[in-house]
């Protein structure tokens, strides 16, 4: 299979094309060299890549930072992926197309109504989020419209070696390895208290091809996810306890945000039946993969 990625340089672009070419398939991978928010660009270019599948992973993905630009969230996550529909619709053979959403777009849903399934409605509480259930809309459109066999997934958090500092676990690492060099009793902190849904970016690009390879249905929608929420505190009780530090959490304003929706969790239930997928990869496994990474950083 001949595979065409944006983001291919990102946190989980670059786990995605490892994968990709360790399953045998030919990739051509994208990222800033061309802006998705071109649609001249991006058509020169995927056109020209002949892919029979189009992984679109370009995104503007810091939730927080979405409340300082929105214009530039948009531009980026809902523009960008009209424009990449809008190359692969030009494509002599249209090639089929997955787009990566958020399961921000759910909103804040209420405990009764969790684990989270693909039924639940859109409901954004954050400028990324509502960017990102647009470009979805986008994708419904070129599906029901013009008939581009378009899968959409709604990943949760996803966690590993490789993701920015700016996201809460390898910033909860990097605060740890950074008190242990410098002989700090404490750190600061967010909010603790919110529980997440957490998967590693290793098994999430698993899921995403497994679905490319025939297992997803053109025009559905699916989570991915491991099911479970686990409250921030406890990532952090085990970071601290992995890297053999005692320090003091020291709750910090200047890290809470807007909105901080208090629970998500993921039902998983529909990529399982339709590929068989599951994760592999043990929560303790990637918060160490984690750390070590953050002490070779620093």
């Amino acid at each position: 299979m001949r595979a065409f990625v944006t983001g291919g340089k990102g946190f989980v672009g670059a786990w995605l094309v490892q994968h990709l070419r360790a399953s045998g398939d030919e990739v051509v991978a994208v990222d800033r060299d061309v802006d998705v928010t071109d649609a001249a660009a991006v058509r020169r270019a995927l056109v020209g890549a002949e892919p029979d599948a189009v992984y679109h992973l370009a995104a503007f993905s810091h939730v927080g930072r979405s409340w300082d630009d929105r214009t530039a969230v948009v531009s980026v996550n809902t523009v960008g992926t009209a424009a990449v529909l809008d190359a692969c619709l030009r494509c002599p053979r249209p090639p089929r197309v997955l787009v990566v959403s958020s399961a921000e777009v759910y909103g804040e849903v209420p405990a009764q109504r969790q684990p989270i399934d693909e039924d639940q409605p859109m409901r954004p509480v954050t400028p990324y989020a509502a960017s990102k259930a647009a470009a979805e809309l986008l994708a419904v459109q070129a599906n029901l419209g013009e008939g581009l066999p378009v899968i959409r997934v709604r990943p949760f958090n996803h966690i590993g070696p490789g993701q920015a500092d700016s996201f809460v676990v390898p910033a909860l690492a990097a605060r740890i390895v950074a008190a242990q060099r410098g002989g700090k009793g404490e750190m600061p902190v967010g909010n603790l208290s919110a529980r997440r849904d957490l998967t590693d970016v290793r098994d999430v690009v698993r899921a995403y091809r497994m679905l490319m390879a025939g297992g997803g249905e053109p025009g559905a929608v699916y989570n991915v996810c491991s099911g479970r929420a686990v409250a921030i505190e406890e990532i952090a009780g085990r970071l601290l306890e992995l890297a053999g530090a005692s320090l003091e959490l020291r709750p910090d304003p200047d890290l809470m945000r807007p909105v901080d929706v208090p629970v998500v969790q993921g039902d998983g239930t529909r990529l399982a039946r339709a590929t068989g997928w599951g994760p592999i990869v043990g929560l303790d496994a990637t918060l160490v993969d984690v750390i070590e990474e953050q002490r070779q950083r620093a």
